[in-house]
């Protein structure tokens, strides 16, 4: 994703053009594109601002913070729930992946360990 340009620039853009001067000469001397300064000059005059709009950042998650501070409380009250049973129990409207991505970000994982003992004779 391209990073928006600078404030400063915006500002000299606005204030070059509303000298009178032609976008080509804007262009040339900060060394931008005609399209950015006449998008920047149109958004100025239809909207009265010059800001870059907020960057969309991917998806919007379908289970809030606060919901998740549940869910991890709940695991630490009870360390051996699934992810089924948090599932059905705080209805949530993600899938197993989706959960357990999510847990992992929170420094969370579900890997049990086996009661298996482990071979105590060396390999040869």
């Amino acid at each position: 994703m391209v990073k928006p340009i600078s404030n400063d620039k915006r500002v000299a853009i606005v204030k070059h053009v509303q000298e009178g001067k032609s976008t080509k000469d804007v262009a040339e001397g900060l060394l931008v594109s005609i399209r950015t300064v006449e998008r920047i000059w149109r958004k100025y005059q239809k909207q009265g601002y010059y800001q870059p709009e907020p960057l969309n950042c991917g998806r919007k998650l379908l289970v809030d913070t606060t919901t998740m501070g549940k869910v991890v409380e709940k695991i630490y009250e009870q360390p051996d729930i699934t992810l089924q049973e948090l599932i059905d129990e705080f209805n949530l409207a993600i899938s197993h992946f989706a959960l357990c991505r999510r847990l992992r970000k929170l420094g969370l994982t579900f890997k049990k360990r086996h009661s298996i003992q482990t071979n105590k004779t060396p390999k040869k």
